[in-house]
């Protein structure tokens, strides 16, 4: 091989992070790469609607995918906005890349081409059937109404007799009610909308990795909002499954280098490390 030193996988400066490197390549068949958007797989732009995958990430996104588990995309963005600024769709090779958008709310699937919505949390249809006996009980009920959001519910008291007051009066029992079924009060302006406990990266990359039965991880982030990803790495490892915690760039978020067990230079890096992998795996396949 000519461009041997283009292959080189660098080493992860952790104890940890070299076990998660040397588990993926040597099951790579039961190990995720789960990785970031903005910023990890798409240079930070001004505008983020003009936000593009680095031109390398799909082919060695491509190249790669055939020989692992899978590969998960995870953004704070809608399934489709991500595709779309990735360039995802339809790419030979690319069959098993899943894209977890809105923290996990929605997931887009390359081998159909769908984006699909989990059920709403069970919580919310009984907390709906049993708010009108707890508005009755707490003498609540004159003048509150009730909206429904399909993932959550909300209490308005602005319509009562005294709105503070019956605002004041329902917090408690409603924070109550919410917690028997799973549920979280966000308090608004004389609203309590009971809704799901805040999905974020860590939630959805755990629920994926259980749903695929993954025995290794590999997690690029370069954010805050990847701080519950590399939490849920760090829970995995403490149970057992080997990770390698990726930080795309290290000026920024210093939270994030220090957690990291190897640090890239941006996008850039982690299209080259994504590479290197796929190298890797390709010849010690065709050995």
């Amino acid at each position: 091989m000519g461009s041997h030193h283009a292959d080189e996988l660098p080493t992860p400066t952790t104890r940890a992070g070299r076990d998660g490197l040397s588990a993926l390549l040597a099951r790579p068949g039961k190990a995720v790469v789960a990785l970031d958007f903005d910023g990890t797989l798409a240079p930070i732009v001004p505008d983020p609607d003009q936000a593009r995958a680095h031109p390398d990430a799909v082919p060695a996104l491509a190249a790669l995918a055939p020989h692992v588990a899978a590969v998960a995309v995870i953004t704070g963005r809608p399934a489709g906005v991500a595709v779309r600024h990735g360039g995802f769709a339809g790419v030979p090779g690319l069959e098993h890349l899943v894209v977890l958008g809105h923290y996990g709310a929605e997931r887009w699937d390359a081998a159909t081409g769908e984006i699909s919505a989990p059920p709403p949390h069970p919580g919310v249809a009984a907390v709906r059937a049993e708010l009108p006996g707890v508005l009755d009980s707490v003498g609540a009920w004159q003048g509150t109404w009730i909206e429904e959001k399909g993932r959550a519910v909300a209490v308005h008291t602005r319509r009562a007799a005294d709105p503070q007051g019956a605002f004041e009066a329902l917090r408690a029992p409603l924070t109550a009610l919410a917690g028997r079924h799973g549920l979280v009060v966000e308090p608004g302006r004389l609203v309590l909308e009971l809704r799901p406990p805040g999905t974020d990266k860590g939630v959805a990359l755990t629920e994926y990795l259980r749903g695929v039965g993954a025995e290794g991880v590999l997690y690029a982030g370069d954010d805050l909002g990847d701080i519950p990803a590399f939490a849920a790495v760090e829970k995995l490892r403490s149970d057992g499954v080997p990770g390698l915690l990726v930080c795309s760039g290290s000026a920024e978020v210093t939270e994030l280098t220090d957690r990291a067990d190897l640090v890239v230079d941006g996008p850039e890096g982690v299209v080259r490390l994504l590479a290197a992998l796929a190298a890797q795996l390709g010849s010690a396949r065709s050995a």
